[in-house]
């Protein structure tokens, strides 16, 4: 694809990303992040029912001890389910909840599958581990695109991938999705699908810069956009109908890593577009004195 002006419109890409992000800010200010029992601690017991239930009528079954509680299915036949609540519960109450759900469908003892409670201790060290590994993937990844390319190939590579984790927490933000060990999981997959998407484009960038001496950078980054639009948007379309399916038909505890995944994959191929490459030509121009290419 040729004769694109991604960059005579860096103002408008940049206005949007920060939008998003300025509305999840404010939004988990407002009402904070929607942590489930992996951060905030709680309790969690699996049963058989033997049948499959939806998860409204459970719901209804358990609304008399407000538990306010996040049911998914499991097993092959999603005949078991699993009750997460970011209540405390002790052994007595687990086993008065239990005897409701036995009583209601005709269940055995054995069909308490396992009970387990969780300290927000736990949830605090998944967090700061995750911070941590993002923060180590970002620091080596600079030295790396550094090495391989130059320091301002680094910064705008860093720029978009703080970009795509900052959309990703707001989208979760705005509409109060869950965030889980799935989430954490898939935030740092989606660092390393963000950056590669990147290094498609910088490489061309490289290339172009040394044959078109006499053309502005933004020129530069608008030809090299062009020469791999139409591969990135094929790579990430053929990977989110992969993710989609899993959305679609996986079971729950696959959807829960497939839709960050997937907002992920959506937001990593904007960046590399819209994001590092208006970074690059913007440092470029302003570090050559340059009026690159109207990026006013």
């Amino acid at each position: 694809m040729k004769n694109v002006t991604i960059i005579k419109h860096s103002k408008l890409w940049f206005s949007i990303s920060g939008a998003i992000i300025l509305i999840g800010l404010i939004m988990m200010l407002v009402r904070g992040l929607n942590f489930g029992i992996d951060f905030t601690g709680g309790t969690m017991m699996q049963v058989d029912l033997g049948q499959t239930v939806s998860v409204a009528e459970l719901q209804e079954v358990l609304a008399p001890y407000n538990l306010s509680p996040e049911i998914v299915h499991a097993g092959a036949d999603k005949t078991e389910v699993i009750i997460k609540t970011k209540l405390s519960i002790n052994n007595e109450d687990r086993m008065a909840i239990f005897n409701t759900i036995k009583t209601q469908y005709g269940l055995e003892d054995g069909a308490l599958r396992s009970t387990e409670q969780f300290g927000p201790a736990i949830g605090t060290e998944i967090r700061n581990r995750a911070i941590m590994a993002i923060l180590g993937a970002a620091v080596l990844m600079l030295i790396y695109i550094t090495f391989r390319f130059e320091l301002v190939f680094g910064l705008a590579a860093i720029v978009a991938l703080l970009h795509d984790v900052l959309i990703l927490i707001s989208v979760y933000a705005i509409f109060s999705i869950t965030v889980n060990s799935s989430f954490i999981a898939a935030v740092l997959t989606i660092v390393g699908y963000s950056i590669n998407d990147t290094i498609v484009v910088f490489d061309r960038l490289r290339e172009n810069v040394k044959r078109e001496k006499n053309k502005k950078y933004g020129e530069i980054a608008d030809m090299s956009i062009g020469q791999t639009l139409t591969r990135s948007i094929n790579t990430s379309l053929t990977t989110m109908l992969v993710i989609g399916s899993l959305l679609v038909l996986g079971v729950d505890s696959i959807k829960e890593f497939a839709l960050p995944l997937m907002a992920g994959v959506a937001v990593g191929t904007y960046s590399s577009i819209f994001i590092a490459s208006p970074v690059w030509a913007l440092i470029r121009s302003r570090k050559a004195r340059k009026g690159s290419y109207a990026t006013n």
